[in-house]
């Protein structure tokens, strides 16, 4: 990372570079949309990152406006297509999002910007999959439609008090994982912080089929390297086996309408002790929960959900993109990242040495660790377009029980066929 920040550090010294539509010289304000939450690590650092720009812009304003994930994730496309699409704003990654954007013009083709100013050389090669689109939208090769400048993965969270209260180990294999829930269910209590709403459900049945598969599998499923059989042993052991925690009580049958916000919750009131999610919780969970808690990535498994966080992206319409281009180099600042780094993200182009939260360091470890074993297996919703809204209203048939998991594994194959392109 030291290295890599290095030579970003040299590229902020060139003078930007821009496209041919790349807004006026004289522009005085920066309309930015981001979804992170205010006391998230990458709430903090853009937080910081806007006072940096305006710092060494003077006389022009950033107009930040808060946008939901689910807000964003509806509404980018015509809001793209229109004459109000920000300057810059955060995109989520991968074929169905920003692939179908790229391949639908709405996004400023980056790949001068990437050269230029050094982002290529400063992105790992797992990272930066999800920066650059086909014509077909496909992740992985052509241009640059976006810049992660954090990365993200999957962990498990449990509350270190509740599992020293019922006498039970750190989950450290899949059978203490077990165990645990097993114990727990015994006391009344619901084990597994679960949203149906949301992308929480589909996401554990998504790692349990993980355990089960290799890069091969996953290369198949997510950039059609191959064919996907909805059926084969991973995605049934993960159907059937997410199917029998409900009807064992892990995850609770009322979670079927509940928002991936209402599960964080649960998890920070301590209600639920177990919690599978993403690193992009630490920070808040550094910040406002109560009580001991620790992570350890999914036992039993090489691979777990993850890629290079969401996408700064440049709409094809903002007027401002010389702008945006310097923005998102701030945010790859060693400054930034190093802030991002101790308040619980995981940075890009930190300088390891500036990371001194034991917290903050113990996350980037096991980061090291999965990107170290290719282990990065991205998610689930990416391959194909509306995919997500399939996962949701199928998993929730799971839990509540209108659908067993050959059904579910059916109507899951029938969707992915429809939307994979021809190629």
């Amino acid at each position: 990372m030291a290295s890599a920040a290095a030579a970003l550090a040299g590229a902020l010294l060139l003078a930007s570079c821009g496209d041919s539509d790349g807004g006026s010289s004289d522009a005085t304000t920066l309309r930015l949309w981001h979804y992170e939450a205010p006391n998230s690590a990458m709430g903090v650092a853009w937080a910081e990152a806007i006072k940096e720009f305006e710092a060494t812009h003077p006389g022009v304003k950033v107009t930040f406006e808060d946008k939901g994930f689910e807000q964003i994730q509806k509404t980018a496309p015509m809001v793209l297509n229109s004459s109000d699409a920000p300057d810059l704003m955060e995109y989520n990654k991968g074929n169905a999002t920003a692939g179908l954007l790229s391949k639908q013009g709405l996004l400023t083709d980056l790949s001068a910007e990437a050269a230029q100013r050094g982002w290529d050389k400063l992105l790992s090669a797992g990272v930066r999959t999800t920066s650059r689109y086909d014509t077909n939208g496909v992740m992985g090769s052509g241009k640059w439609y976006g810049v992660p400048n954090y990365a993200e993965y999957t962990m498990v969270y449990f509350n270190k008090d509740l599992f020293e209260k019922y006498g039970l180990a750190e989950p450290t294999t899949f059978d203490d994982l077990v165990a645990a829930m097993d114990t727990f269910t015994k006391k009344k209590i619901t084990p597994l912080a679960n949203a149906g709403a949301e992308y929480l459900a589909q996401q554990y049945l998504y790692q349990l089929a993980l355990s089960r598969a290799d890069r091969a599998w996953v290369d198949a499923y997510e950039l059609y390297q191959g064919k996907t059989d909805f059926h084969d042993a991973a995605w049934t052991y993960a159907a059937e086996t997410f199917a029998d925690w409900v009807k064992k009580g892990y995850i609770a049958k009322s979670s079927t309408s509940t928002k991936a916000e209402e599960a964080g919750v649960s998890f920070l009131q301590g209600k639920a002790p177990i919690l599978f999610s993403g690193s992009w919780w630490y920070g808040r969970f550094q910040d406002e929960a109560r009580f001991d808690w620790g992570t350890t990535l999914w036992p039993g498994s090489n691979l777990t959900l993850g890629s290079g966080g969401n996408l700064w992206v440049v709409p094809k319409n903002a007027e401002n993109k010389e702008l945006a281009y310097d923005f998102i180099d701030i945010t790859l600042s060693k400054k930034i990242q190093n802030l991002l780094g101790n308040k619980g993200g995981v940075p890009v182009a930190a300088d390891p040495a500036a990371v001194t939260d034991p917290k903050a360091k113990e996350l980037i470890t096991h980061f090291a660790t999965v990107s170290d074993r290719d282990g990065l297996a991205f998610y689930p919703d990416w391959p194909v377009p509306g995919f997500y809204d399939v996962l949701v209203s199928e998993t929730q048939k799971l839990i509540t029980g209108s659908d067993g998991p050959d059904g579910y594994l059916d109507s899951l194959q029938e969707a992915y066929d429809k939307g994979v392109p021809k190629r």
